[in-house]
């Protein structure tokens, strides 16, 4: 892989806590800067992060948690031109584990919105979720 680039964003509702929203990110993506940006709800968080050693935490939790067939489909389904584009659950990153979910209505809290930028998208997938079968 030449030029990894990881961008995730969430929203910070009025109801939630900055902090535990920052956790939820740091579990599945580890100790990443981020910024607060402005939202038509009050608040967000950016995080970005360079290279494809920012993925390997996201990509040892995909192990661990016996789900890399799923992630498969689940990134595979969202390769777009040069990204991978997908969503997860806030409350779920939160107890540091990972379940992929729709941009709306499956997470109540809103999810962590995640984009990929790569050369290879495809390579990219075999390499945080390889086949197990």
């Amino acid at each position: 892989m030449d030029e990894v680039v990881v961008r995730v964003e969430a929203e910070v509702n009025p109801t939630e806590s900055e902090e535990k929203v920052r956790q939820a990110i740091a579990n599945i993506f580890g100790d990443v800067l981020m910024t607060v940006t402005p939202s038509y709800r009050g608040g967000g968080l950016l995080a970005e992060a360079r290279g494809q050693e920012s993925l390997v935490k996201f990509r040892n939790l995909l192990r661990s948690d016996r789900i890399r067939d799923a992630a498969r489909r689940a990134l595979f389904h969202g390769i777009h031109r040069g990204t991978i584009s997908f969503c997860l659950n806030k409350q779920v990153a939160f107890a540091g584990h990972v379940s992929f979910s729709e941009e709306v209505a499956e997470s109540p809290l809103g999810p962590i919105k995640v984009t990929i930028a790569c050369d290879d998208p495809r390579g990219l997938v075999d390499w945080l979720a390889p086949r197990t079968a």
